[in-house]
Formats: structure tokens, sequence, C-alpha cells
């Protein structure tokens, strides 16, 4: 893909009308249809303070002159999550309308598909409801929707609207995202009222500042630095005020967005560090059951595009460093998606042959007793019908694989 945007702002700033040509062509070849128009058209929310893109939140700076610009990196890093999720357009859900049920309230449903509900029942085709006065079509997080929306109609009246399975997951994911950047950005806003301001030029500043953007983070967050290191978050999680404190710095893995939970090994049950929504939901296991866990790809960032990253993350956990492997679901995830590679199985499909869609990697056992555990990697989807087990690798042999191919990578995450 050639990039076609020159940046035009300083400091890593663009404006949001670059902004918005810039997502457009870092987007060009994802599987995922997206909108012109992320940066300024609804429900693009850039004035109160940041932009929605995906599961990942762009946050927004307004410069002397009113004008408001977004971190080209932090574009550049929604446009790889997004080119890096894979969608098949005939595993569908239904998203609406639903008949609702006695005693329950329309508002429990999410926000996005209230949205999209709304706009299809209005008068006129689906083209038509989902654009403005001025003609411009609305867009879901960057998303645009109406590509990928199926209708469906039974009996020649009932009608029924569906939408790719990993874009509603993402869809999901980006309202959940949203909702905790805007709890986060409360709560600092709401600690830095409650701190008296040492100064009277401070506390006027202060005032200035809230009344230019009410909804913005009152104080900008610090980066974190080993602060909570080899504490349990069993009972770190417990102290009150953490919140607030977590709060209080920018995302470990990022190291751009604010964070808003503490990641913490489920093995070992260390602290790692606070991280932002977005990282937080992308290197979660995509669990089916408590022992298997599906493998798409998403996991090109955790493998491929950040590895150091994550792998330093990772590795601020004591026991996981002093191992110097990952946790029994990364691990079973990076076998199946690195070591079996070369296993993959392919289906017939319109132009030749294409990879099954998606791998399941299940375990007997834990890595406490690593003898007995046991990684099996199968194929989760295949149109053709052809699922089959591609491995079985024993736990040590997984751990010695990733050792061997991670070289030098697990051994950073000790600095």
């Amino acid at each position: 893909m050639s990039e076609r945007v020159k940046p035009g702002g300083t400091d890593g700033l663009i404006t949001l009308d670059t902004a918005d040509a810039l997502w457009v062509d870092l987007t060009a070849d994802s599987a995922v249809p997206t909108a012109a128009g992320a940066f300024t058209r609804s429900p693009a929310r850039a004035r109160v303070g940041y932009v929605l893109l995906g599961g990942h939140v762009v946050a927004a700076v307004r410069a002397s002159d009113g004008q408001w610009s977004v971190p080209e990196g932090e574009v550049r890093r929604a446009a790889a999550e997004l080119n890096a999720l894979g969608m098949d357009r005939q595993d569908l859900v239904r998203i609406g309308p639903f008949r609702a049920a006695p005693g329950t309230s329309a508002t429990r449903k999410r926000r996005w598909r209230r949205r999209i509900t709304r706009e299809l029942q209005e008068p006129g085709d689906p083209e038509r409801a989902a654009r403005r006065e001025d003609g411009r079509p609305y867009h879901l997080a960057g998303i645009d929707w109406r590509q990928i929306l199926v209708e469906q109609t039974r009996d020649g009246t009932q009608r029924s609207w569906w939408l790719p399975r990993a874009v509603v997951r993402l869809l999901d994911a980006a309202e959940h995202t949203e909702t905790q950047w805007m709890r986060a950005a409360r709560t600092r806003q709401a600690s830095a009222a409650a701190e008296p301001p040492s100064h009277p030029r401070q506390a006027r500043d202060a005032d200035s500042r809230r009344t230019m953007s009410p909804e913005a983070p009152a104080a900008s967050p610090q980066p974190y630095d080993k602060e909570l290191e080899g504490q349990l978050y069993s009972v770190l999680s417990r102290r009150p005020g953490i919140s607030r404190r977590v709060a209080g710095w920018t995302c470990a893995v990022c190291r751009t967005a604010p964070a808003t939970v503490l990641d913490h090994c489920h093995e070992h049950g260390y602290v790692r560090a606070p991280v932002c929504h977005s990282c937080n939901a992308q290197e979660r296991p995509d669990h089916l059951h408590s022992n298997d866990v599906r493998v798409a790809n998403r996991y090109t960032r955790l493998f491929h595009t950040d590895t150091d990253d994550w792998l330093r993350h990772w590795h601020r956990c004591p026991g996981c460093r002093a191992r110097t492997t990952l946790p029994l679901p990364h691990l079973a995830a990076w076998t199946a998606h690195t070591a079996c590679r070369s296993l993959r199985p392919t289906h017939p499909a319109a132009r030749g042959r294409k990879p099954c869609d998606v791998l399941r990697v299940s375990w007997t056992g834990s890595q406490n007793a690593p003898r007995s555990c046991l990684l099996t990697v199968t194929v989760d989807f295949c149109p053709s019908g052809e699922h089959r087990v591609l491995a079985r690798v024993p736990y040590r042999e997984a751990a010695e694989r990733f050792r061997l191919a991670g070289g030098d990578g697990p051994r950073r995450g000790r600095s």
C-alpha cells in the first residue's frame, strides 16, 4: 500500500482533516471497511477530548489557536489493530430488530446497536437513513457498517439486520473502551478538582481549563515506572483509591493512552502494570472455555508488530520472568500462531485455495505440572468441513520453542 498522506503537524500531532485522510489510507486493505471522516463526522467526538477508532481511543489535543489535533502515532496504531482483524462475511450475528421481553428496557441494548436500529427504521432505504441532512453518511468507531450490513426478509415482511461476528465483537469492545476512557477522565478531573491549587494564578488557570473543555481530562497522566512491581493483585486491588491511582498513569504498553485497569498474571497472581482498555482487550486471550483459546489475526500485533513491548509487559510478572516463558494461554496461542503455521490446512475458494479461518488450541493439565500438560491445535472453522488436529505439543516443548524463537526477547523483559 502506498502512503499518500503527508503529516501536517508538529511534535507528532496532525490536524483532524489530515487524520481523516491518513486513516482511510492506512486501512485501505483492511478486511473491515472504514469510513472517510472518522475524525470530523458524527459520532466522532474530537472536541470533547477523544476519537474512537475501532477498539482504540485516540486522544485529541486543542492548540492555542483553537484547532484540534491528534497524535499521528495513535492513528497508525489504531489502523494497525484494525488491519490485524480477520472477518468472515458469512459468519453473521443478528443485531436487530428484537422484540423487547416483558419487564426489560430498550436502554439495556448496546448504544451502537440502538443507533443502527434507529437509523434503519427511519423512512427510506438504509443508505438514505444512514445520512445526515448534509448528505454525509454516519460511521461507528471509524467503521463503515453500511458496506457489511446484511438485511434478511422472512415471509416477505419481517426484516432483520445482520453484521459479521468479528465486527460485532469489535463494536462491543469499542463501546466498552469508550466507557472506560470517559470514566478514567472523570476520575482524573475529580482528583484534580479535590486538590486545591497552591497559588491563586493556578486556580484561575484551572478554572479556565475546565471552562474550555469540561469533559477533557484535567491532569496529564504520568509514565509508569515499576511502582507496583512484585505486588499481588489480590492484595492491591482491595486497597482504597487504587482506581484513582491507576488513572494517574499512562498505559505501560502503548505509553500514550490513559491507563484504566491493572493487568495481572492469572497464573502467578502478580500485577504487571496499569494499561489502557485497548491494550488490555488486545492481549486478553479469546477463551471459549477455561482450557482453550481461539487464535485469529488479532495475535499479529502481539507476536509480530509489537513483540518487544508485549514480551517486556508479560515479563513484569516475576513468575513468568523466572521461567522465561509466557502465561499458558499466550504460550498456547503462540504455539498455534507460529509453530503450526506450516501445518495450516487450506480449503477451496473462488480463486484457488485459502487458509482455514481460525485455529483453536486447547490444553490438558497446567504449567504447574509440565510433564502432564499437553497443547492440542485444531482447526476451529473450515468452510469445507475440514476440522482436524494439526499438532499435539507437550508444554515443555512449546516453552522451549518459544525460548529458541524469542532469542533475547524474553530476557529483555527483565529490564
